[in-house]
């Protein structure tokens, strides 16, 4: 095989795989969940467009959800919490520390303050943000 089909061979090679990594890949997103502690409201952007609104429990009185804007770290399809009664926390992502976003079988305390400090979604919706920040490799949290 000759130097310049070789070449050629090579390149067309590299630019299929590029290709293929631009389909089997999703594409880079900035997923934001917006908390509003004073409506109990999580508002999901990706790429600043409005993807989800949701209802959300936050702390309640004597206990604190911080303010402020933070990474998602440690993600767990099922976390149990050692702090309190081994709860069931299913899609958590935690955040700072202890705090987590994550889904809650109490789901009549929706839209109101009520929990240890975590942000409590549906089940439903804490999968689907789950999924997004899986699929999207990460979420910012912004609690206000």
């Amino acid at each position: 095989m000759s130097l310049s089909r070789l070449l050629k061979t090579a390149i067309l090679a590299v630019l299929s795989a590029c290709a293929l990594a631009s389909v089997v890949a999703p594409a880079r997103a900035d997923v934001v969940a917006q908390v509003d502690r004073s409506s109990q409201r999580m508002r999901v952007y990706v790429n600043g467009v409005l993807a989800h609104d949701w209802a959300v429990s936050t702390a309640r009185k004597g206990y604190v959800t911080p303010s402020g804007s933070y990474r998602v770290g440690h993600m767990a399809r099922m976390h149990f919490s050692r702090k309190y009664h081994n709860s069931p926390m299913p899609y958590s992502m935690f955040f700072r520390g202890g705090y987590a976003i994550h889904g809650t079988y109490a789901v009549g305390h929706l839209g109101r303050q009520a929990s240890h400090g975590c942000i409590r979604l549906a089940p439903a919706n804490a999968a689907a943000l789950y999924g997004l920040t899986q699929t999207y490799g990460g979420t910012r949290v912004v609690i206000r």
